[in-house]
């Protein structure tokens, strides 16, 4: 796939993050993995996001990243995985190099690690990893990693295989002057934690996709309020807000890291446990696993 293929293909659909399974020692597991990733490819998504946010990427080491984007390829079919990458230039550089080898469509760029950065640094920082690979990139403005609209337009002028900005800041001011500037020359994706909360929002200033966590466990519902996103249908949207995003919100806000930790309670919470999240995160508490089947139940 080229990265103008994957571009196209990016902007075409529902996006989602499959979680990475582990066993109870904390190692990566393998055959639970592909079983949930060949699951997913069975419905209607435009790509698949391997080792990225929801999948743990932070907990990784980078041979783990390949590993997974490796099993996700095996079992995906046509359903392009794109790899997240990440950490300092120079690891991001060598990550970015083995999942092509592995046999990613593309790349997801999240922050460095750390530290903050001035636009020149990120410029530089990101037109590496550009350079290092022939595969699509797309950039994820978020955390100490926010790339203005001037920057932006830099890059995908020096970098032909920038392919895409996803944003999970919620800036909109930025988010605009960035759609403004560069146009159909990327493909624009929606990355707040439980984008749907914000897709209609951002629908409107042209980001007409996004990743969705809770694809994992409920692809169906996923893909209604997608499509009636989409459609302009309002009452679909409202009714899926109220009867499960916002219930489902409630124990998502309950401790840091649940936005992670509340996917693979949904997972279990339908009997496909992926296994535990690794440290500093941690599982939701029984009761809330119960808590989220009776949401789940009640949205079939």
């Amino acid at each position: 796939m080229t990265p103008q293929d994957l571009k196209q293909q990016i902007g075409s659909g529902l996006l989602s993050f499959p979680v990475t399974h582990f066993d109870s020692n904390l190692d990566f597991d393998a055959a639970a993995y592909r079983d949930h990733v060949g699951w997913l490819a069975q419905y209607d998504a435009a790509a698949l996001f391997a080792a990225g946010g929801t999948g743990e990427m932070f907990s990784l080491t980078p041979a783990e990243i390949g590993t997974v984007v490796r099993a996700a390829k095996e079992v995906a079919g046509d359903v392009p995985i794109i790899s997240g990458c990440g950490y300092g230039t120079r690891m991001a550089i060598d990550i970015a190099r083995d999942v092509e080898a592995k046999g990613a469509d593309g790349i997801l760029l999240l922050p460095h690690y750390l530290i903050g950065a001035t636009q020149e640094g990120l410029f530089n920082h990101i037109k590496a990893v550009c350079d290092a690979t022939s595969v699509g990139v797309i950039i994820y403005n978020r955390a100490n990693s926010v790339a203005n609209a001037e920057t932006v337009a830099r890059l995908a002028d020096a970098c032909p295989n920038l392919i895409g900005f996803k944003d999970g800041t919620g800036d909109i001011n930025l988010v605009r002057k960035i759609v403004a500037t560069c146009g159909d020359r990327l493909a624009y994706v929606g990355g707040m934690p439980t984008h749907e909360m914000f897709a209609e929002a951002y629908d409107a200033m042209g980001v007409t996709t996004y990743s969705s966590a809770v694809f994992n466990f409920v692809p169906e519902l996923a893909l209604e309020f997608f499509r009636a996103m989409r459609a302009g249908d309002k009452a679909t949207m409202n009714r899926l807000l109220k009867d499960f995003f916002y219930p489902f919100l409630e124990i998502r806000d309950r401790a840091p890291g649940y936005a992670v930790s509340i996917v693979k309670g949904g997972l279990a919470a339908i009997d496909r446990a992926p296994g535990p999240v690794r440290p500093p995160l941690t599982d939701l508490t029984e009761d809330e696993v119960a808590r989220l089947r009776e949401i789940i139940e009640r949205n079939r």
